[in-house]
Protein backbone atom coordinates (compact mmCIF):
# COMPACT_ATOMS: atom_id res chain seq x y z
CA UNK A 1 0.00 0.00 0.00
CA UNK A 2 1.23 3.08 -0.88
CA UNK A 3 0.15 6.87 -0.92
CA UNK A 4 1.00 10.50 -0.34
CA UNK A 5 -0.56 12.38 2.64
CA UNK A 6 0.00 15.60 0.04
CA UNK A 7 -0.34 14.90 -3.08
CA UNK A 8 -0.78 18.54 -4.01
CA UNK A 9 3.03 19.02 -3.38
CA UNK A 10 3.95 16.95 -6.45
CA UNK A 11 2.92 19.68 -9.12
CA UNK A 12 6.74 21.18 -8.12
CA UNK A 13 7.92 18.41 -9.67
CA UNK A 14 7.76 20.73 -12.60
CA UNK A 15 10.82 22.41 -11.34
CA UNK A 16 12.82 20.34 -12.51
CA UNK A 17 12.53 20.26 -16.50
CA UNK A 18 13.05 23.87 -15.61
CA UNK A 19 16.29 23.67 -14.20
CA UNK A 20 17.67 21.54 -16.62
CA UNK A 21 16.31 23.63 -19.36
CA UNK A 22 17.51 26.46 -18.12
CA UNK A 23 21.50 25.12 -17.76
CA UNK A 24 20.91 23.61 -21.03
CA UNK A 25 20.16 27.35 -22.07
CA UNK A 26 22.82 28.99 -20.16
CA UNK A 27 25.21 26.18 -21.33
CA UNK A 28 24.83 27.26 -24.99
CA UNK A 29 25.30 30.84 -24.19
CA UNK A 30 28.39 30.44 -22.42
CA UNK A 31 29.61 28.18 -25.40
CA UNK A 32 28.81 30.70 -27.58
CA UNK A 33 30.92 33.51 -25.69
CA UNK A 34 33.51 31.43 -25.59
CA UNK A 35 33.66 31.13 -29.87
CA UNK A 36 33.70 34.82 -29.86
CA UNK A 37 37.09 34.66 -28.67
CA UNK A 38 38.13 31.76 -31.18
CA UNK A 39 37.79 28.14 -32.05
CA UNK A 40 36.66 25.97 -28.54
CA UNK A 41 38.88 23.40 -29.08
CA UNK A 42 41.87 25.71 -29.27
CA UNK A 43 40.51 27.53 -26.35
CA UNK A 44 40.25 24.26 -23.68
CA UNK A 45 44.17 24.28 -24.44
CA UNK A 46 44.18 27.23 -22.51
CA UNK A 47 41.65 26.55 -20.07
CA UNK A 48 43.00 22.92 -18.64
CA UNK A 49 40.65 23.62 -15.65
CA UNK A 50 37.60 24.34 -16.95
CA UNK A 51 34.55 21.20 -17.24
CA UNK A 52 31.31 21.67 -18.88
CA UNK A 53 30.60 17.46 -18.27
CA UNK A 54 31.25 18.84 -14.67
CA UNK A 55 28.48 21.53 -14.90
CA UNK A 56 26.14 18.99 -16.08
CA UNK A 57 26.94 16.60 -13.45
CA UNK A 58 26.19 19.35 -10.74
CA UNK A 59 22.75 19.78 -12.33
CA UNK A 60 22.04 16.50 -12.34
CA UNK A 61 23.08 15.60 -8.73
CA UNK A 62 20.98 19.05 -7.32
CA UNK A 63 18.01 17.99 -9.92
CA UNK A 64 17.36 14.48 -8.30
CA UNK A 65 18.37 15.95 -4.67
CA UNK A 66 15.23 18.60 -5.37
CA UNK A 67 13.43 15.16 -6.56
CA UNK A 68 13.72 13.42 -3.23
CA UNK A 69 12.94 16.88 -1.64
CA UNK A 70 9.42 17.46 -3.34
CA UNK A 71 8.70 13.76 -2.71
CA UNK A 72 9.54 14.14 1.25
CA UNK A 73 7.42 17.44 1.32
CA UNK A 74 4.69 15.13 -0.48
CA UNK A 75 4.07 12.73 2.69
CA UNK A 76 4.96 9.39 1.13
CA UNK A 77 3.39 6.93 3.15
CA UNK A 78 3.33 2.83 3.13
CA UNK A 79 3.75 0.20 5.36
CA UNK A 80 1.48 -0.24 8.30
CA UNK A 81 2.06 0.26 11.46
CA UNK A 82 -0.68 -0.52 15.43
CA UNK A 83 -0.38 2.28 17.91
CA UNK A 84 -1.70 2.71 21.26
CA UNK A 85 -4.27 5.30 21.30
CA UNK A 86 -5.46 6.84 24.66
CA UNK A 87 -9.24 8.31 24.01
CA UNK A 88 -11.60 9.35 27.07
CA UNK A 89 -15.34 8.69 25.88
CA UNK A 90 -18.42 6.49 26.91
CA UNK A 91 -19.13 3.13 25.35
CA UNK A 92 -22.76 2.94 23.57
CA UNK A 93 -24.48 0.55 22.02
CA UNK A 94 -27.19 0.66 19.89
CA UNK A 95 -29.89 -1.49 19.50
CA UNK A 96 -31.95 -1.30 16.43
CA UNK A 97 -35.33 -2.92 15.50
CA UNK A 98 -35.13 -4.85 11.97
CA UNK A 99 -38.61 -6.58 12.18
CA UNK A 100 -41.25 -5.99 9.47
CA UNK A 101 -43.00 -3.63 11.30
CA UNK A 102 -39.92 -0.87 10.50
CA UNK A 103 -40.56 -1.05 6.88
CA UNK A 104 -44.01 1.19 7.41
CA UNK A 105 -43.56 4.24 6.03
CA UNK A 106 -45.46 6.65 8.57
CA UNK A 107 -41.95 8.00 9.14
CA UNK A 108 -40.27 9.13 6.08
CA UNK A 109 -38.62 7.01 3.73
CA UNK A 110 -39.71 4.04 6.22
CA UNK A 111 -39.16 3.46 9.64
CA UNK A 112 -36.33 1.67 9.40
CA UNK A 113 -34.47 3.78 7.14
CA UNK A 114 -35.41 6.77 9.13
CA UNK A 115 -33.30 5.01 12.09
CA UNK A 116 -30.31 4.01 9.89
CA UNK A 117 -30.01 7.78 8.93
CA UNK A 118 -29.64 9.28 12.29
CA UNK A 119 -27.08 6.99 13.53
CA UNK A 120 -25.30 7.99 11.14
CA UNK A 121 -25.62 11.66 11.83
CA UNK A 122 -24.60 10.17 15.59
CA UNK A 123 -21.46 8.57 14.26
CA UNK A 124 -20.42 11.61 12.45
CA UNK A 125 -20.27 13.40 16.04
CA UNK A 126 -18.79 10.59 17.89
CA UNK A 127 -14.96 11.12 18.32
CA UNK A 128 -13.56 9.24 21.20
CA UNK A 129 -16.59 7.31 22.35
CA UNK A 130 -16.79 3.59 21.79
CA UNK A 131 -19.49 2.14 19.23
CA UNK A 132 -21.62 -1.38 19.35
CA UNK A 133 -24.22 -2.16 17.20
CA UNK A 134 -26.89 -4.76 17.85
CA UNK A 135 -30.06 -5.78 15.46
CA UNK A 136 -33.19 -7.76 16.58
CA UNK A 137 -36.09 -9.30 15.62
CA UNK A 138 -37.49 -12.31 17.34
CA UNK A 139 -34.01 -12.94 18.65
CA UNK A 140 -31.21 -10.01 19.00
CA UNK A 141 -27.56 -10.52 17.42
CA UNK A 142 -24.45 -8.35 17.31
CA UNK A 143 -24.17 -7.01 14.12
CA UNK A 144 -20.79 -4.74 15.27
CA UNK A 145 -18.87 -5.34 18.23
CA UNK A 146 -17.99 -2.37 20.01
CA UNK A 147 -15.09 0.19 18.48
CA UNK A 148 -14.02 3.12 17.76
CA UNK A 149 -13.80 2.22 14.26
CA UNK A 150 -17.06 4.27 12.74
CA UNK A 151 -15.84 3.99 9.02
CA UNK A 152 -16.38 0.00 9.65
CA UNK A 153 -19.73 1.02 12.08
CA UNK A 154 -21.23 2.84 9.03
CA UNK A 155 -20.14 0.10 6.38
CA UNK A 156 -22.37 -2.96 8.83
CA UNK A 157 -25.16 0.41 9.01
CA UNK A 158 -25.76 0.34 5.38
CA UNK A 159 -26.51 -3.11 5.17
CA UNK A 160 -29.06 -3.73 7.41
CA UNK A 161 -32.74 -5.18 6.40
CA UNK A 162 -35.18 -7.25 7.77
CA UNK A 163 -33.55 -10.15 5.88
CA UNK A 164 -30.29 -10.11 8.31
CA UNK A 165 -32.24 -12.07 10.71
CA UNK A 166 -34.10 -15.20 10.16
CA UNK A 167 -36.80 -15.04 13.17
CA UNK A 168 -39.25 -12.19 13.30
CA UNK A 169 -40.89 -10.66 16.16
CA UNK A 170 -39.71 -7.80 18.58
CA UNK A 171 -37.36 -9.20 21.31
CA UNK A 172 -36.26 -5.63 22.91
CA UNK A 173 -35.23 -7.60 25.92
CA UNK A 174 -32.96 -10.11 24.17
CA UNK A 175 -31.61 -7.96 22.76
CA UNK A 176 -30.90 -5.40 26.02
CA UNK A 177 -29.65 -8.57 27.70
CA UNK A 178 -26.86 -8.99 24.52
CA UNK A 179 -26.09 -5.03 24.62
CA UNK A 180 -24.88 -5.55 28.68
CA UNK A 181 -23.16 -8.34 27.82
CA UNK A 182 -21.38 -6.86 24.91
CA UNK A 183 -19.46 -4.17 27.05
CA UNK A 184 -15.64 -4.03 27.85
CA UNK A 185 -15.51 -5.97 30.91
CA UNK A 186 -14.17 -3.81 34.16
CA UNK A 187 -14.51 -0.78 32.29
CA UNK A 188 -15.51 2.16 34.45
CA UNK A 189 -16.55 4.57 32.34
CA UNK A 190 -20.24 4.71 31.17
CA UNK A 191 -22.12 2.75 29.32
CA UNK A 192 -25.62 3.65 27.62
CA UNK A 193 -27.82 1.33 25.18
CA UNK A 194 -30.30 3.11 22.90
CA UNK A 195 -33.15 0.72 22.18
CA UNK A 196 -34.85 2.27 18.38
CA UNK A 197 -37.78 0.01 18.04
CA UNK A 198 -41.72 0.49 17.22
CA UNK A 199 -42.39 -1.25 20.67
CA UNK A 200 -44.77 -3.49 19.24
CA UNK A 201 -45.44 -7.28 19.46
CA UNK A 202 -42.37 -7.53 22.41
CA UNK A 203 -42.18 -11.47 23.13
CA UNK A 204 -40.12 -11.43 26.01
CA UNK A 205 -39.79 -9.30 29.30
CA UNK A 206 -38.15 -5.74 28.28
CA UNK A 207 -39.25 -3.80 31.32
CA UNK A 208 -36.96 -6.90 33.32
CA UNK A 209 -33.84 -7.15 30.91
CA UNK A 210 -33.89 -2.66 31.36
CA UNK A 211 -33.83 -3.24 35.07
CA UNK A 212 -30.67 -5.74 35.34
CA UNK A 213 -29.21 -3.38 33.12
CA UNK A 214 -29.79 -0.63 34.97
CA UNK A 215 -28.50 -2.64 38.49
CA UNK A 216 -25.17 -2.88 36.16
CA UNK A 217 -24.87 0.67 36.10
CA UNK A 218 -25.76 0.73 32.80
CA UNK A 219 -28.23 3.30 31.15
CA UNK A 220 -30.89 2.21 28.75
CA UNK A 221 -32.41 5.05 26.44
CA UNK A 222 -35.36 3.95 24.14
CA UNK A 223 -36.60 6.04 20.77
CA UNK A 224 -39.69 5.23 19.57
CA UNK A 225 -40.30 5.19 15.65
CA UNK A 226 -43.41 5.30 13.97
CA UNK A 227 -46.61 6.92 15.01
CA UNK A 228 -49.63 5.69 17.49
CA UNK A 229 -52.15 5.60 14.67
CA UNK A 230 -50.16 2.93 12.78
CA UNK A 231 -49.71 2.14 9.04
CA UNK A 232 -49.58 -0.58 6.70
CA UNK A 233 -46.16 -2.79 6.06
CA UNK A 234 -45.10 -2.98 2.56
CA UNK A 235 -44.47 -6.26 1.21
CA UNK A 236 -42.17 -5.06 -1.28
CA UNK A 237 -40.78 -1.60 -1.74
CA UNK A 238 -39.82 -1.83 -5.39
CA UNK A 239 -43.50 -2.75 -6.81
CA UNK A 240 -45.20 -0.45 -8.72
CA UNK A 241 -48.64 -1.22 -6.89
CA UNK A 242 -47.97 -1.57 -3.65
CA UNK A 243 -49.31 -4.46 -1.46
CA UNK A 244 -49.53 -5.05 2.16
CA UNK A 245 -49.03 -7.62 4.80
CA UNK A 246 -52.35 -9.45 5.59
CA UNK A 247 -53.12 -11.60 8.16
CA UNK A 248 -54.69 -15.09 8.17
CA UNK A 249 -58.48 -13.95 7.62
CA UNK A 250 -57.12 -11.41 4.63
CA UNK A 251 -56.76 -8.14 6.54
CA UNK A 252 -54.25 -5.86 6.36
CA UNK A 253 -51.54 -5.56 9.32
CA UNK A 254 -51.88 -2.19 10.84
CA UNK A 255 -48.31 -1.38 13.22
CA UNK A 256 -48.68 1.25 15.70
CA UNK A 257 -45.86 2.65 17.97
CA UNK A 258 -46.59 0.95 21.66
CA UNK A 259 -44.98 3.79 23.50
CA UNK A 260 -45.93 2.93 26.63
CA UNK A 261 -43.86 -0.28 26.72
CA UNK A 262 -41.17 2.38 25.17
CA UNK A 263 -41.07 4.40 28.22
CA UNK A 264 -41.51 2.20 31.05
CA UNK A 265 -38.51 0.63 28.99
CA UNK A 266 -36.51 3.96 29.77
CA UNK A 267 -37.47 4.35 33.07
CA UNK A 268 -36.52 0.79 34.16
CA UNK A 269 -33.70 1.61 32.56
CA UNK A 270 -32.70 4.97 34.21
CA UNK A 271 -32.74 6.44 30.89
CA UNK A 272 -35.22 8.96 28.63
CA UNK A 273 -37.96 8.07 26.37
CA UNK A 274 -38.04 9.88 22.78
CA UNK A 275 -40.38 9.79 20.43
CA UNK A 276 -39.05 9.79 16.77
CA UNK A 277 -40.17 12.24 14.12
CA UNK A 278 -39.91 13.20 10.60
CA UNK A 279 -38.10 16.69 11.56
CA UNK A 280 -36.62 15.17 14.52
CA UNK A 281 -35.18 12.08 15.45
CA UNK A 282 -33.83 12.42 18.95
CA UNK A 283 -30.27 10.76 18.95
CA UNK A 284 -28.78 14.11 18.48
CA UNK A 285 -30.88 15.12 21.37
CA UNK A 286 -29.16 12.57 23.48
CA UNK A 287 -26.01 13.07 22.52
CA UNK A 288 -25.73 15.64 24.69
CA UNK A 289 -27.02 13.91 27.49
CA UNK A 290 -23.65 11.40 26.49
CA UNK A 291 -21.26 13.88 26.80
CA UNK A 292 -21.84 14.82 30.44
CA UNK A 293 -21.97 11.08 31.66
CA UNK A 294 -18.41 9.87 33.46
CA UNK A 295 -15.70 9.29 31.25
CA UNK A 296 -12.86 7.43 31.59
CA UNK A 297 -9.29 6.93 30.02
CA UNK A 298 -9.37 4.03 27.67
CA UNK A 299 -6.39 2.44 25.55
CA UNK A 300 -6.52 0.84 23.06
CA UNK A 301 -4.44 -0.55 20.10
CA UNK A 302 -5.14 1.20 16.23
CA UNK A 303 -4.36 -0.12 13.11
CA UNK A 304 -3.03 1.90 10.74
CA UNK A 305 -2.77 1.65 7.59
CA UNK A 306 0.09 3.97 6.38
CA UNK A 307 2.94 4.76 7.99
CA UNK A 308 5.14 8.17 7.42
CA UNK A 309 7.97 7.55 5.06
CA UNK A 310 9.73 11.20 4.33
CA UNK A 311 12.31 10.70 6.66
CA UNK A 312 14.12 8.43 4.17
CA UNK A 313 13.68 11.03 1.03
CA UNK A 314 15.09 14.27 2.95
CA UNK A 315 18.40 11.99 4.36
CA UNK A 316 19.09 11.31 0.35
CA UNK A 317 18.02 14.60 -0.51
CA UNK A 318 20.63 16.02 1.99
CA UNK A 319 23.13 13.84 1.06
CA UNK A 320 22.91 15.27 -2.60
CA UNK A 321 22.78 18.38 -1.68
CA UNK A 322 25.98 17.71 0.30
CA UNK A 323 27.43 15.85 -2.64
CA UNK A 324 26.19 18.84 -5.51
CA UNK A 325 28.50 21.47 -2.94
CA UNK A 326 31.63 19.69 -3.00
CA UNK A 327 31.84 18.85 -6.56
CA UNK A 328 33.63 21.75 -8.15
CA UNK A 329 32.48 23.41 -11.32
CA UNK A 330 36.15 23.21 -12.33
CA UNK A 331 38.59 20.64 -12.22
CA UNK A 332 40.81 20.98 -8.96
CA UNK A 333 44.54 21.54 -10.20
CA UNK A 334 45.27 18.40 -7.58
CA UNK A 335 42.71 16.09 -8.55
CA UNK A 336 42.84 16.36 -12.29
CA UNK A 337 45.34 13.33 -12.33
CA UNK A 338 42.88 11.25 -10.06
CA UNK A 339 40.19 11.78 -12.46
CA UNK A 340 37.44 10.83 -9.63
CA UNK A 341 34.59 11.65 -11.90
CA UNK A 342 35.62 9.93 -14.97
CA UNK A 343 35.54 12.83 -17.33
CA UNK A 344 37.81 13.10 -19.72
CA UNK A 345 40.98 15.73 -19.45
CA UNK A 346 40.40 17.72 -21.93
Amino acid sequence: MFRFSHPAYLYFLLIIPILIGLFWFASILQKRAINRFGNLDTLKQLMPEISFKRGWLKTSIFSIAVLFMIIGIAGPQFGSKLTEVKRKGIELIVALDVSNSMMAEDIQPNRLERAKQAITRLVDKLSNDRLGLIVFAGDAYVQLPITNDYISAKMFLSSINPGIVPKQGTAIGAAINLAASSFTPQSETSKVIVVISDGENHEDDPLEAAKKASEQGIYVYAIGIGSPQGAPIPTSANETQPSFWKDKDGNVVVTKLDEETLSKIAVAGNGKYIRATNTQFGLLSLFDDFNKMQKTEMKEMVYSEYDDQFQYFFVVALVLFLLEFIVLERKNKWLIKLNLFGVNKR
